[in-house]
C-alpha cells in the first residue's frame, strides 16, 4: 500500500494549488476538503496551515483559515524587495553561470515564444526561469531568500503576464538579461533584471487600478 503524503508534502500541494489560482485571496480552506481534495489525512494538512499561516500567507477571518491577499503597501514592499535580490542573482549569475547553465537559460526564452497565447503556462514557465537565475547565481543564502519572496508572489490573485501584449516584452526584457549574463556583464545583468521587475510591477498596478475602476 502506498504511503499518504507527508506533511511537507501537504504543504506544497496546498502552495502550488495557491500560486496557480485554485485558492485565490479571500478564499477559505477546510481542512477536511483539502484531505479529500489531494488525499491525505487531516494531520499533515492541519501542520501544513499552521506553517503556511506562520508565513503569512494564510490569514484568520475568526475561527476560519483564508487565503491572505496583499494591499497596495505590502505589494509595493514586495517588489521593492524583490527587484533588489532578484537583480543580485542576474549580477551573481553574470559572475558564477557555467556555459551549460547559460544555455538552459536560452533554452528557456526561446521555448516560452511558443507560450505566448497561454498566460497560465507562461506565467509557469516565468517562475522556472526566474527560479534558473537564482540557482546560476551560486548563492544558497539568496536563494533561500528569493524562495520566500515568491511563495508571497503566490498571493497575487492574477499574472501580470495576463496584460494584452506583457506577454511578449517580457519574453525581449528575459532575452536581454540572458545575453547579459551569457556576456559576463554584471552591471547589465543587474540592470536588465531590475528594469524587468519595474515593468512588472507597473503592468499589475494598472491592472489593479482597472480592476478598481470596473468596479465603481
Amino acid at each position: 500500500m502506498a504511503s499518504k503524503p507527508a506533511q511537507g508534502d501537504a504543504y506544497s500541494l496546498i502552495l502550488e494549488a495557491i500560486d496557480v489560482g485554485v485558492y485565490r485571496p479571500g478564499d477559505r480552506l477546510v481542512e477536511s476538503e483539502l484531505a479529500e481534495r489531494f488525499g491525505v489525512s487531516r494531520t499533515p494538512i492541519r501542520e501544513a496551515l499552521q506553517r503556511l499561516e506562520t508565513q503569512a500567507l494564510l490569514t484568520r477571518d475568526g475561527r476560519s483559515l483564508i487565503v491572505a491577499s496583499l494591499d497596495h503597501n505590502q505589494l509595493s514592499e514586495l517588489y521593492v524587495v524583490r527587484a533588489e535580490l532578484e537583480a543580485l542573482a542576474a549580477r551573481l549569475a553574470a559572475r558564477h553561470a557555467s556555459a551549460e547553465e547559460v544555455r538552459v537559460l536560452q533554452d528557456m526564452v526561446q521555448d516560452d515564444r511558443k507560450l505566448m497565447d497561454d498566460p497560465s503556462a507562461l506565467a509557469r514557465a516565468n517562475r522556472r526561469f526566474h527560479h534558473q537565475i537564482h540557482l546560476a547565481s551560486h548563492n544558497r543564502f539568496l536563494v533561500q531568500q528569493l524562495d520566500l519572496v515568491h511563495r508571497s508572489m503566490a498571493l497575487l490573485a492574477t499574472t501580470s503576464l495576463a496584460a494584452e501584449g506583457r506577454g511578449g516584452d517580457a519574453l525581449a526584457e528575459h532575452d536581454a538579461i540572458v545575453r547579459a549574463i551569457a556576456a559576463h556583464d554584471e552591471a547589465k545583468a543587474a540592470e536588465a533584471l531590475r528594469t524587468h521587475i519595474s515593468k512588472a510591477f507597473m503592468t499589475r498596478l494598472k491592472l489593479d487600478a482597472a480592476r478598481v475602476e470596473g468596479s465603481l
